[in-house]
């Protein structure tokens, strides 16, 4: 007989991902972190921010509230290269909604031409809480999101064409987030 159990006594700490208001009032009320999926979900990251603070019960894991929150963030040179690279996502959450496979593509000068209205109204709700632009648009767009929602972490999400300009990417909002200074502007816990 095989019994196989992965991770068994490795104590590996809990978080609860989510994009929903149950979840973060699950994670709340089992004192756990919650990291919220704002990259494909931002409609309800400011109600699930609110959600998990006011449901939030201390326990063995944290005496007080601790959220992540996950958004799409695109770091390039300037705004409108950055607008550029986007495009890849936009494509994907097309995709999405047409029920297409939705492996990355190469980015486009213009979405025009490529959606209807009503396409563009969908992927554009869906991608929300995308923080996309120069080092200073970066920089602000971080700036809102955790001072809006107090979080104690932001989990980037780059989806680009290039890996090299995912990297670049990556390497612009690293150092972007050693200039951030944060003041909350909702209660962060206990």
């Amino acid at each position: 007989m095989v019994k196989a159990i992965p991770g068994q006594g490795s104590n590996v700490p809990i978080t609860l991902l989510g994009s929903s208001g149950f979840s973060a009032q699950l994670a709340g009320m089992q004192g756990l972190p919650f990291a919220f999926a704002a990259h494909f979900a931002p409609e309800y990251l400011y109600t699930a921010a609110q959600l998990y603070r006011e449901h939030f019960r201390p326990s063995k894991v944290l005496r007080s509230p601790y959220l992540m929150v996950a958004v799409q963030v695109i770091a390039a040179e300037t705004d409108a290269a950055a607008q550029r690279l986007f495009t890849t996502s936009q494509q994907r959450f097309l995709r999405l909604i047409r029920n297409q496979p939705v492996e990355l593509l190469p980015p486009v000068d213009s979405m025009d031409g490529l959606w209807q209205e009503a396409e563009r109204a969908a992927v554009r709700s869906k991608l929300g809480a995308a923080i996309v632009g120069s080092n200073a648009t970066v920089k602000a767009g971080l700036e809102k999101v955790v001072g809006d929602t107090g979080a104690d972490e932001v989990i980037v999400v780059t989806d680009t064409y290039e890996h090299a300009d995912r990297l670049q990417s990556y390497e612009r909002v690293a150092g972007v987030a050693t200039m951030i200074d944060v003041n909350p502007t909702v209660g962060v816990g206990a």
